[in-house]
């Protein structure tokens, strides 16, 4: 009986390590001063989820991923878009910042303006947030 308990134990650890080694933790974008995942099946009820660490550990535990934002100090856009093989679409300029809406090699996507956008930056004075596919919820 002990041997069984044991070995329910050894098989259900194994298969916890096996789903964690399957399971794509990667994310889209190298985690800067936090990280945010977007939750949902649309931006009506996307709720945001946010952390300073340990990004990829909370990806893990996540349902209903529709995107991925985080937040940067120091950012070269030109530099950014060669590794992702981006291309600005159209540019948003505001009072507080400038919005740039691309096209790159990321998983998520949404239609704007008959475009498929799915890299979004947002260029502040202090900060720039870089999002897939939009940043949802404002910035």
């Amino acid at each position: 009986m002990r041997f069984l308990k044991l070995l329910s134990v050894s098989v259900i650890a194994a298969a916890f390590i096996v789903a964690l080694a399957v399971v794509p933790t990667k994310l889209c974008f190298e985690s800067g001063e936090s990280y945010t995942f977007f939750c949902g099946d649309s931006s009506k009820n996307c709720k945001e989820i946010t952390t300073v660490s340990n990004a990829e550990f909370k990806k893990l535990l996540l349902q209903d991923i529709c995107g991925e934002s985080t937040v940067y100090r120091n950012f070269n856009l030109e530099e950014y878009l060669e590794t992702v093989n981006g291309e600005v679409v159209f540019v948003e300029k505001l009072s507080d910042s400038v919005n740039y809406y691309c096209k790159a090699d990321l998983p998520y996507s949404v239609s704007l303006y008959g475009e498929e956008i799915n890299l979004h930056v947002c260029i502040k004075s202090d900060a720039v947030k870089v999002a897939s596919p939009i940043i949802f919820g404002g910035y």
